[in-house]
Parts: C-alpha cells; sequence; structure tokens
C-alpha cells in the first residue's frame, strides 16, 4: 500500500500500488477537501527522487549552523532523520501539520507524537553558556529522558548527545557550544 498527500489540506490518501503498471497516471480526490490531482506511479524513481531531496536538505541544514544547537530526529521504522535549527527562547517540538504554529515540526506517521508534544528551552546559565530545558506539554504520550517519564510541570536540563523520546521517536540534542571531534 502506498499512501500519497493531498496538496492542499496534506490528508493522507491510501491506495494499493500493486493494482498499476509504472508509468501510470492517477487521478485522486480528497476525502477531507475534495481538491482533485494526480500522480504518475515510478516507485523507483520517487524513491530516488526522495533520497536525493533527503540528502540535499541535511546538506543545507548542517550549513546552516544553527547558533543555538539542533536537534536530529529519527524516527525508528516511520520515516527518515531529519535536523532542526533551534533558536533562542521555546523550542516547541511536535508532529507537522499544514496550519500547525508550531516552531519545530518534522514530518512524522507515528500517531503517538501530539501537535504540540514538548517544549526544548535555550538560555543562558549565569557564565553566559547555552543551557538546555526540556518539558512535557501535557501529552498523550508523555516525553521521556533516559528511559524515564518527566512529570507534568518538570523542568530537566539536559546536555548535548542527551537521547530524548516522544511517542515512539527518539531525538537527540546537539548543543552549539558542545566541543567539537578533534578540537582542543
Amino acid at each position: 500500500m502506498k499512501r500519497v498527500r493531498c496538496p492542499k489540506c496534506d490528508n493522507y490518501i491510501t491506495f494499493d500500488e500493486t493494482k498499476y503498471e509504472s508509468g501510470q497516471s492517477l487521478v485522486f480526490q480528497c476525502t477531507e477537501c475534495g481538491k482533485q490531482f494526480g500522480i504518475r506511479i515510478g516507485v523507483a524513481k520517487l524513491r530516488d527522487t526522495q533520497r536525493q531531496e533527503n540528502k540535499t536538505l541535511n546538506a543545507q541544514l548542517s550549513t546552516l549552523q544553527s547558533d543555538y544547537g539542533s536537534i536530529v530526529v529519527i524516527e525508528n521504522v516511520f520515516h527518515f532523520k531529519q535536523e532542526l535549527p533551534l533558536q533562542m527562547g521555546d523550542n516547541i517540538i511536535g508532529r507537522y501539520q499544514k496550519g500547525n504554529p508550531i516552531n519545530c515540526a518534522f514530518e512524522t506517521v507515528d500517531p503517538s507524537v501530539d501537535l504540540n508534544h514538548c517544549t526544548l528551552t535555550v538560555g543562558r546559565d549565569k557564565q553566559g553558556k547555552l543551557r538546555y530545558t526540556l518539558s512535557d506539554n501535557n501529552s498523550n504520550t508523555g516525553t521521556f529522558v533516559d528511559n524515564v517519564e518527566i512529570g507534568q510541570r518538570e523542568r530537566r536540563v539536559i546536555d548535548d548527545g542527551t537521547l530524548f523520546t516522544i511517542g515512539a521517536t527518539s531525538i537527540i540534542l546537539r548543543c552549539a557550544d558542545a566541543e567539537k571531534p578533534g578540537g582542543s
């Protein structure tokens, strides 16, 4: 089974690709918004194109090098690796949905990730070093650091390389001021 996303409302439509031949054009009508759109079947081309787009996107993100660090989203069996830059202040992390106003949204098919799952706050300590604080936003499945759930209204300070889990998705913190390999 394959899924296509409506270009208007981002709703997924599932279909059986084995019933069609490579190169065949299909027309879909979205059940949510009624938009009609077409696709062309070509599994190998589509996968190669997506793989190339992912490489290009990851290369662009790695050259951006946020001044405040980044998070690396590893979605286990659901999707691909994504890297999102962080900003000073609150970085609200959650599932991407068209119109969702959060600033650290990532694409996922993991149903256990909320739209507004947790917040990673970037600030400075008394010495002026960056400090990263993680809190759960009353999510349905919780936020875990080292397999320990963050309680309601709890704020946990985390460091470079910390692995935290939301739903079935693992995320690694990459601090901006962490010592680079090979450095002094």
